[in-house]
């Protein structure tokens, strides 16, 4: 009974352990800027680098290229959890040959900014390069909200009650308390996870047209959860659903086509 009892202890303090170091090592596990999968790609488009300040005086280095202000809507484009600017371009590139402006920006901590990301932190950098355009004379209804990833949080958070163009989800997630759950199953993720993202609860408060893109072979954001996010949104909604592409999709010819698709719908 002794050993037993001891036995058990030991595994409730390792638990308990373990436990401590996933709440205080968190952000550690979820934020990465530093990883760099950048293979070299050239810029074909041309960009401006701005600076966006926020509200809580953090300067963030963005990306702007303007084909024609008048015309054309703007994408706000939010990335996801690692890697730098650079890491985009492959997809930047492709946004040249689309009827479009472009802003892109790095979250605090990211690409050289400073700051440490959080929740509340990143809600904050996307508004205030909503703000921004918005300062040059860009109305909100004509600009769209594009999500990668862990920006689909961002995105989906600040297009609440909002009267964009559209809103654009690359592989979204139905919360992160659901994406940690299936990476650690045996842990008590709702209750000691700092930065929740909840999309499944605010996609009802978003009324813009929306896009779901999400691939069925996504190891990282299981692809049941673009299904959910597609299945909750309001109407107009439409969905580019692909059997072979991973977590970062693949901005092959058929995902162009359906950009330029959607893009034209908002017209």
């Amino acid at each position: 009974m002794n050993n037993l009892l001891k036995l058990f202890l030991t595994i409730f303090l390792i638990y308990f352990i373990i436990l401590i170091f996933l709440f205080f090592y968190q952000r550690n596990l979820l934020y990465h800027p530093n990883e760099n999968n950048y293979f070299g790609d050239k810029l074909t488009v041309d960009i401006k680098k701005v600076k966006i300040t926020t509200e809580d005086n953090i300067e963030l280095l963005a990306w702007y290229h303007e084909k024609n202000l008048k015309d054309y809507k703007t994408i706000l484009y939010f990335h996801g959890n690692a890697g730098s600017l650079e890491n985009r371009i492959h997809k930047l590139n492709h946004f040249r040959d689309l009827n479009i402006n472009f802003l892109i920006i790095a979250w605090r901590g990211f690409s050289g900014n400073k700051g440490k990301p959080s929740e509340q932190g990143l809600y904050e950098d996307g508004r205030s390069a909503v703000q921004w355009l918005l300062n040059k004379g860009i109305k909100e209804k004509n600009i769209i909200i594009y999500g990668e990833s862990l920006g689909t949080g961002v995105a989906t958070h600040i297009s609440q009650n909002k009267n964009f163009a559209g809103i654009i989800l690359e592989t979204p997630f139905t919360s992160m308390i659901d994406v940690a759950k299936t990476f650690y199953p045996y842990i008590p993720v709702s209750l000691i996870l700092k930065d929740k993202f909840e999309n499944k609860k605010k996609m009802k408060n978003i009324t813009s047209p929306v896009l779901v893109m999400h691939g069925e072979l996504d190891q990282i954001v299981p692809f049941r959860m673009g299904e959910k996010i597609y299945k909750i949104a309001n109407s107009p909604k439409y969905s580019y659903f692909t059997k072979y592409d991973n977590h970062m999709m693949e901005y092959d010819e058929n995902l162009i086509i359906v950009l330029e698709s959607f893009l034209k719908s908002l017209n």
